[in-house]
């Protein structure tokens, strides 16, 4: 027998190579031949799809696979093809079915362009424009970008809020008897009396008669302005102002005629010279911590303020925001206007929700004589009444031994964070002036130097990474300079504060 000749050296590894390449090419040309099947097969069952009614039921794969001799894998393929393209629906354990047909088109846009002239022109009685410019609100109320550090914030940051105790005391409003049933509509009786105490302290000069609760602050202005001035009726305001109150005098139709404030409030021989001028009978004002410039006003002023407002038959709506946000070096406080206030001149608006979340909206309205009536039925028209578990929350919190602890808790933050801020901007930017430093509230005004553009520096804060708040919209009419305000209250501590001013600084050197 003759013995193989050996193989010459290294011919296995070419057998072996040669063989690999042999099974690649093999295996490409199988994948190919697949996907033309795969192709193939879905062409022919979309042809195939119009002899099943919409929802009908497709043979089973095991029938496909030897009606078109071709291997489970490419008929679950195809299949998936046409479930992409919409055209087949799969039901797991049940089968394929053809797709239900699509919905109408979208039908074409309509013509809007009429409503431009039905809410602008009403008639030769509209004597100011119906227009709502909401963008003074929504810079409090919308979260900045991520990362950005948020000096314009009008809420306590979550780290400042009592989530515990507000977690504790709705979990325990919800056991109560009735808890979920309809409230009185004026309000809890319970809840109107603390809140008559509140304002009118021990004495007793607020009863709870004379309170009706309401759902937040806003609702409450917006309740009071709507019952005392009738469209197109002038009311008086502080310059500068909450932008949230003039975005309400403009949505109830009123115009808003400024009344300049200084370190001490409202200046009273100007509140009569406006009140004259324009025949208002309505005067919003914030004595206490005053958003924006922090003032409060002057023992002297306060019953200037009222005596003037009497003598021109008209309403002072005081609105008392921020009495729970004293800070911790504060003296004592000058009671509510409507403590000191036996003739009904005062309407008081009050609320929980700045010293707890901008969830928990429960405020209060106080007033005596007919007028209660009028913000009552107004009120009730609006918005029926306050959701019951949430006055009966409020009940639960503010009798919980947790309330006053958070009240010092946030006091002594608030001080710290106030001294944080005005230490930052002495060191870092000088240039602005800051001539109020408060004892309340949650806020800086600060004026920026002659001829800076308040647009440019906020835009370009934004792209330094911190978000502030521009002065113009506080302002009723030309503002008599630039301004900005700076909140410290929406920040997560000291040390964002430092940060956001550094940014500022940044900022400042690019845009003034």
């Amino acid at each position: 027998m003759r013995t193989p000749p050996a193989a010459a050296p290294g011919a296995s590894g070419e057998v072996v190579a040669t063989a690999i390449r042999s099974g690649a090419i093999a295996l490409l040309l199988a994948l190919m031949q697949q996907r033309s099947s795969v192709g193939e097969l879905a062409q022919e069952l979309r042809q195939e799809l119009d002899r099943y009614s919409p929802g009908g039921k497709l043979p089973s794969s095991r029938a496909l696979v030897e009606r078109y001799r071709v291997s489970p894998v490419t008929v679950s393929r195809a299949l998936a093809q046409l479930v992409a393209e919409g055209l087949v629906v799969t039901r797991p354990g049940a089968g394929a079915y053809r797709a239900e047909p699509p919905g109408p088109a979208p039908a074409a846009a309509g013509d809007t362009s009429w409503q431009e002239i039905a809410l602008s022109a009403d008639g030769a009685a509209d004597l100011v424009p119906r227009t709502v410019d909401a963008s003074g609100v929504t810079v409090s109320l919308a979260a900045p970008p991520p990362g950005v550090i948020e000096f314009n914030g009008g809420y306590l940051h979550p780290s400042l809020q009592p989530e515990r105790a507000m977690a504790a005391a709705l979990s325990r409003a919800g056991r109560r008897p009735g808890a979920w049933g309809r409230p009185p509509l004026e309000g809890l009786p319970e809840l109107r009396e603390w809140f008559a105490r509140s304002i009118g302290g021990p004495g007793g000069t607020v009863t709870a008669a004379e309170v009706l609760i309401g759902a937040g602050g806003q609702s409450a202005l917006t309740t009071a302005l709507r019952a005392l001035a009738p469209p197109g009726a002038p009311v008086l305001v502080e310059s500068p102002t909450y932008p949230g109150m003039l975005a309400i005098a403009h949505s109830c139709g009123l115009r808003p005629v400024p009344v300049p404030v200084d370190a001490d409030g409202v200046k009273p021989e100007l509140l009569a010279d406006a009140f004259r001028a324009s025949g208002a009978r309505v005067f919003v004002c914030q004595p206490l911590f005053q958003n924006p410039t922090g003032a409060v006003l002057a023992p002297a002023r306060r019953a200037q303020v009222l005596r003037t407002a009497r003598e021109a038959g008209a309403f002072v709506v005081e609105d008392d925001f921020v009495r729970r946000l004293v800070h911790e070096d504060a003296g004592p406080l000058p009671p509510p206007l409507a403590a000191d206030d036996p003739d009904g001149v005062v309407v008081h608006v009050c609320s929980l929700t700045k010293a707890t979340s901008p969830s928990f909206r429960v405020s209060a309205l106080a007033a005596r004589g007919p007028v209660l009536e009028r913000l009552r039925a107004i009120q009730v028209v609006d918005s029926f009444f306050v959701p019951r578990p949430l006055q009966e929350a409020a009940l639960e919190l503010v009798g919980s031994p947790a309330w006053p602890r958070h009240l010092r808790a946030v006091s002594a933050e608030l001080r710290a964070r106030r001294e944080a801020m005005t230490s930052a901007l002495g060191l870092n930017l000088p240039r602005l002036a800051l001539p109020h430093i408060p004892s309340g509230g949650y806020h800086l005004w600060l004026r920026l130097p002659d001829g800076a553009d308040e647009t440019a520096l906020t835009a370009a804060a934004l792209r330094a990474g911190v978000a502030i708040t521009p002065g113009r919209p506080y302002f009723s009419a030309e503002p008599p300079a630039a301004h900005a305000r700076l909140s410290f209250a929406a920040v997560g501590g000291t040390a964002e504060i430092t940060e956001g001013v550094r940014r500022l600084r940044a900022a400042c050197a690019e845009a003034l």
